[in-house]
């Protein structure tokens, strides 16, 4: 899987080399114990997939330009202060096996860092007035926040049907994806059709990505760390328990309804209804649907003269769904 993010890379590695340098300066603050924090943050990185998206769309339709980091940046700050966040809602004292900010410097400073870098994306397209880029930043941290609230209402009464959970998962996770193929074009004063176009491309890879992940719960835990049932456990509705309980019996829905409800801390009421799931044809579902959104994405692309970045592109949508972590 590294080899399929190096191939992914090899348009972009003299730019993502610079980016790695850019990044870490829109991060920078006077006070010291921030400075702290970001070092950490720069050190723990991921694999940077989302700045990945936004310079390779930017190859797709020309060359990487200023405007082209500083829409990275913006992603990667959004992105950064949603996790720091969101490990303080979870209460998770881990992430990408290092220890959480909030884990070691308590919630009330984390809660203060995701403000800081999100303020810090504001910042850096109203200094450069690039505010078709504010426009987009601003819209994705409304949505992202939307769909995380949207969700925990939902769940509360657990009447998730298909429609909503795509609206969640769109908001939650694809909405940042199709923001940064929106930047990635934009940062080479892209029309407007042009910018739908490629925020389409984005939500589509998006909603394939997220179903993924969702499948994950299903899958043997030792691939990515992540326990099966983990979804259950937390009473969140995914795409294949979606699924199965609309096409199953009364009885079946009644009783699992019951396991979600009451019973989601019961290792053998869980792994009754992982079976259940499985049996009921809800993996299969939820992989059409998946592959659907896939192959959505691919006929956008497509529309596109042939170039390295959008054979990258291409690999980088087959890694959306072969990938195993």
């Amino acid at each position: 899987m590294a080899n399929t993010v190096e191939e992914i890379k090899r348009p972009i590695n003299d730019e993502m080399k610079l980016f790695e340098q850019k990044f870490y300066e829109s991060m920078q603050s006077k006070v010291a114990l921030l400075d702290k924090v970001t070092r950490f943050i720069v050190t723990t990185k991921g694999k940077q997939m989302r700045p990945m998206f936004v310079f390779l769309c930017a190859k797709l339709v020309g060359e990487v330009t200023e405007k082209t980091y500083r829409g990275a940046s913006m992603i990667e700050l959004i992105h950064t202060a949603t996790l720091v966040h969101d490990d303080v809602v979870d209460e998770s004292f881990k992430r990408r096996n290092f220890f959480s900010i909030n884990a070691l410097w308590k919630n009330k400073i984390a809660v203060l860092v995701g403000d800081y870098l999100l303020s810090k994306s504001v910042l850096l397209s109203t200094d450069h007035k690039d505010y078709d880029l504010l426009g987009v930043i601003s819209r994705t941290i409304r949505e992202m926040s939307e769909g995380e609230l949207l969700q925990l209402e939902k769940a509360r009464k657990l009447d998730i049907t298909e429609d909503v959970y795509y609206e969640i998962i769109r908001q939650k996770t694809a909405t940042l994806i199709a923001a940064c193929c929106e930047i990635g074009v934009l940062s080479n004063n892209a029309d407007e059709a042009l910018a739908k176009k490629m925020m389409d491309f984005g939500t589509f890879t998006g909603m394939a990505f997220q179903i993924k992940d969702d499948l994950f719960d299903y899958l043997s835990s030792n691939v990515i760390g992540k326990p099966v049932g983990i979804d259950i456990k937390e009473q969140k509705m995914t795409l294949p328990l979606i699924h199965t309980l609309k096409i199953a019996g009364e009885k079946d829905r009644k009783y699992y309804f019951d396991t979600i409800k009451r019973y989601n801390n019961n290792p053998k009421r869980v792994k009754e209804l992982i079976e259940f799931v499985k049996t009921s044809g809800g993996l299969e579902y939820a992989i059409t649907v998946m592959k659907d959104f896939q192959q959505k994405a691919k006929n956008i692309l497509d529309e596109f003269p042939d170039s390295e970045a959008r054979k990258s592109l291409h690999i980088m949508l087959d890694y959306v769904i072969e990938r195993k972590f």
